[in-house]
């Protein structure tokens, strides 16, 4: 408990770090995005490899030296314009108090109080719907590669490709940005890859086909997270970065609890592959909805942000 909670402080503290610090920018987001993704991707390995040769306590302590390296990193990272302190006698400086960090009412009201935002309504919308094919790949979609003959070498080489395809595709998030209205971009990502991993069980079980659409979906999921982050920042004020981001991870953790036992039953009741088609005929049509509000939102007076 109190390690899933330290991971989770410091990863939305990280996050709403770099959103403070980058101004919204998707390149810098999203190259913070790309050595996430490295690191743990590539953690495990190394830490596997120094258990293997050393055991169990250099194992260990490799983590709790990196951790060090961290923390002096944080240290020298500077704040946030909004967050520096006054050079005045002192009586301006900003204290940290115990009760801080006590959760309160009001914080929770606030933060869902941003929803009232259009962009960041839309945005909340497209994260829960990309999070969708997540919670797709770590349910049924194991499932499926099991019950078509495929080993376990096999089934973590179509995950690792699809991550280290949404590192690089991070790193075009930049680029994504000035395509277009980016709300557009990011829900026309979503579309695709939900058609993408929808379409599994008509690749026939073929190896290939389905290494290309995992690398495929995976590029595109890296191009989206970004691009989404960075419509969010720029949507609300930097004294607010924090809150958006609690909110971002709430809705992005209530959809990962409720879609695998949802999809579970529906391929218990019609069967895996048929639960796949299922899974699409629901979600585009909320896609569709999604796009024609967000052409609404566009039109002149609608009074975006």
């Amino acid at each position: 408990m109190v390690n899933g909670a330290a991971v989770s402080f410091a990863w939305s503290g990280v996050q709403t770090l770099i959103a403070q610090l980058a101004e919204g920018d998707a390149r810098y987001i999203g190259r913070f995005s790309f050595f996430a993704r490295f690191g743990s991707t590539s953690a495990p390995i190394v830490a596997g490899a120094v258990w293997d040769l050393g055991g169990a306590w250099p194992a260990y302590l490799l983590g709790a030296a990196w951790g060090a390296v961290l923390t002096t990193a944080l240290l020298r990272t500077p704040e946030a314009e909004f967050f520096t302190p006054q050079p005045a006698s002192g009586t301006n400086r900003n204290r940290f108090r115990a009760r801080d960090v006590w959760p309160r009412a009001s914080d929770y009201v606030s933060a869902i109080k941003l929803i009232a935002i259009p962009a960041v309504a839309v945005s909340m919308a497209v994260i829960s719907m990309r999070n969708t094919t997540y919670s797709l790949q770590t349910s049924v979609y194991i499932v499926y590669l099991d019950r078509i003959a495929l080993v376990g070498t096999t089934i973590g080489t179509l995950f690792a490709a699809a991550e280290i395809a949404s590192g690089l595709g991070a790193l075009f998030a930049g680029r994504a940005m000035r395509l277009g209205n980016p709300q557009r971009t990011m829900l026309r990502g979503t579309v695709l890859s939900i058609l993408l991993i929808a379409a599994t069980p008509l690749l026939g079980g073929l190896f290939g086909l389905l290494l290309l659409f995992q690398v495929a979906r995976g590029w595109l999921e890296g191009v989206i997270q970004p691009v989404i982050l960075s419509v969010q920042a720029r949507a609300v004020g930097r004294h607010q970065q924090g809150a958006v981001v609690g909110l971002r991870q709430t809705g992005q953790r209530l959809s990962s609890i409720l879609i695998p036992p949802v999809m579970g039953a529906i391929a218990d009741r019609f069967g895996t592959s048929q639960s796949f088609l299922i899974y699409a005929a629901f979600m585009l049509p909320l896609c569709g909805l999604l796009a024609l509000i967000i052409r609404r939102l566009q039109r002149p007076g609608s009074g975006d942000t």
